[in-house]
């Protein structure tokens, strides 16, 4: 009998024939014992379906297909965790890559203290542009300005349940930003495993690279209003766009507003 906590490896898709074999073969190679992948399809055009009924197929004690029409990432990532029978949930995008150590310790260090709600790593950028991924260290202070916690971080799905999930609003990105945001504000503790855990793929024409000015605006907008009172608690005010300038601009207007 295994008495490991069950992990949800949860893989919102679409259109991701191009890496997405490369993604599954990754989550497959861990060494955690005790795991299952759910992904859930959001409408895909190409051939994704084809490889995804090939390798659950291949693998039906771990991986589990379920599909919707295009609703975008946040939905498809909440509705994989709503099937989702694991105590802890790992996020993966499906051209990111994981470490085969990455879910054994970070189960363990979640484990072992029940204060601690996310668990991350160390991680590398690779496909168009290679390297280290230099991140700043966590603190609510520094969450408030920007994000340092990439989405494949482990936390309990009851955690996920308490927040209301990942907003489906943020439909131009941030929405991992504004989760750990909702997650964490009240409290918890994060940790950082000094291990090299996560693959993050940089390529031409993703979500993230393509979000223009006007997107970025609307959404800093949406985070004003759902976070008033954790960005008025370390930054005096709302976030301001550039986000680097909030603690600078903020105090000089509240004392011209008197």
């Amino acid at each position: 009998m295994n008495d490991s906590p069950l992990v949800s490896i949860v893989m919102p898709t679409y259109n991701s024939s191009t890496f997405l074999e490369e993604t599954l073969a990754s989550a497959l190679a861990i060494t955690y014992p005790n795991f299952e992948l759910i992904v859930m399809d959001d409408g895909s055009t190409d051939s994704t379906l084809a490889i995804l009924d090939d390798w659950s197929k291949r693998h039906p004690d771990k991986i589990k297909v379920y599909r919707q029409c295009n609703q975008g990432p946040s939905i498809a990532r909440n509705r994989a965790i709503h099937l989702a029978s694991g105590t802890y949930i790992l996020p993966l995008d499906s051209d990111d890559k994981i470490h085969p150590d990455y879910i054994t310790f970070a189960v363990k260090k979640i484990e072992a203290d029940q204060e601690v709600k996310v668990v991350y790593c160390e991680a590398e950028k690779f496909g168009s542009k290679c390297g280290f991924w230099s991140l700043k260290p966590f603190s609510l202070n520094q969450l408030a300005l920007d994000n340092m916690i990439f989405v494949s971080a482990l936390f309990r799905k009851s955690d996920w349940h308490k927040v209301g999930g990942f907003d489906p609003r943020f439909t131009y990105g941030w929405e991992d930003w504004e989760f750990w945001i909702s997650m964490l504000k009240e409290g918890g503790k994060v940790e950082k495993l000094q291990l090299v855990g996560f693959y993050y793929r940089i390529r031409e024409g993703s979500r993230r690279k393509s979000t223009n000015a006007f997107a970025k605006k609307l959404t800093i907008q949406l985070l004003n209003r759902k976070h008033a009172a954790f960005f008025e608690s370390y930054l005096k005010g709302p976030l301001r766009n550039p986000r680097g300038l909030s603690k600078i601009i903020n105090p000089p207007l509240r004392f011209l507003a008197g």
